[in-house]
């Protein structure tokens, strides 16, 4: 079956823009619901991309957006929430409550397809086992999607995510251009970062294929690379690579506690220091059936990070997945 209109949730971010440009391109009609339309207003010159002002957290209307479709994308997360049991409330709210509520309006409207952004790291044998509240979330989500039982769902745990506009590699170019020196906790954790365009490709050729019905899918590129070294790529090709100093746990806990109230976007928390005590890496290597060539990091990084650091505040840094 070829889906036609597809309801894109989170499509105005990093990842979804990129995922609305290659379902215009295949000839889609894309729905994209945000709260704020100046924040998908660079969705506009898709020729096939509609830009509707909603709340997706509220049901009636998530109802509406939902059976207007025939296939919905849900690409919703956010990186950092306040600490709570099991989690904050904002992991609650964007994680867990709606996939639930995205599987709910899809039975209600007969709507059969759903792709679900999670994250590499969740394990299906539970959340307690999940060192931080961010994969914990992500992993309850995970199964509330799982659970609906008329859904064909395709779920997807993406790597870190980088390529133009990202907020993985640029911080650190920016961090550079501005530190002498990069105090750096978890400096050894591991880390298999994925093209954003490998990872709104895999979406798009799932789409169609009933072979991924019911698949989780890890994606990552093709080189595992610890933190310390992807720290001085972004030095070296944003031009100001600066000396790293591995930080103990103890200071690197510290330091992640205080990046908590820094203005503007920050990679570091307490949560995602812990999601670092594991490692980021794919068990092996994308599935033949999602027909990708994972994009080498040195063949896309260098050139967005050689333009410069821009300055604190001045780029929309959203959250992927």
């Amino acid at each position: 079956m070829a889906h036609a209109r597809i309801l894109l949730i989170g499509g105005s971010g990093f990842i979804g823009s990129q995922v609305a440009a290659r379902l215009a391109a295949a000839g889609r009609r894309v729905t994209v619901p945000t709260r704020r339309y100046e924040r998908a207003r660079h969705l506009l010159p898709l020729p096939t991309v509609e830009v509707r002002v909603a709340d997706i957290h509220d049901d009636a209307q998530l109802g509406r957006l939902v059976a207007q479709a025939d296939a919905v994308v849900n690409l919703v997360g956010i990186l950092h929430d306040r600490r709570g049991t099991p989690w904050g409330a904002g992991f609650e709210q964007a994680h867990v409550r709606l996939p639930a509520r995205i599987a709910a309006a899809c039975a209600a409207s007969g709507v059969r397809r759903l792709l679900h952004m999670s994250a590499l790291g969740v394990r299906e044998d539970g959340e307690p086992s999940l060192p931080s509240m961010y994969l914990r979330s992500k992993a309850a989500g995970e199964r509330a999607v799982r659970a609906a039982p008329t859904l064909d769902w395709t779920i997807f745990r993406p790597s870190v995510v980088y390529g133009p506009g990202d907020r993985f590699l640029n911080l650190f170019a920016r961090l550079q251009a501005w530190l002498p020196v990069m105090p750096l906790g978890r400096a050894d954790a591991r880390f298999q970062p994925v093209f954003v365009g490998d990872v709104a490709q895999a979406f798009v050729n799932a789409l169609d294929r009933p072979v991924t019905h019911g698949r989780c899918y890890e994606l990552a590129g093709p080189e595992v690379l610890t933190l310390r070294q992807l720290v001085a790529l972004a030095g070296v090709h944003g031009g100001h690579r600066r000396p790293i100093v591995a930080l103990p746990d103890t200071l690197g806990r510290l330091q992640a506690a205080l990046l908590e109230f820094a203005p503007g976007p920050t990679l570091m928390s307490r949560d995602s220091f812990d999601s670092m005590s594991i490692d980021n890496v794919a068990s092996g290597p994308i599935a033949a059936e999602l027909d990708l060539t994972p994009t080498p990091l040195g063949a896309i990084a260098p050139a967005y990070l050689r333009r410069g650091p821009a300055p604190f505040g001045t780029e929309r840094m959203r959250a992927r997945r």
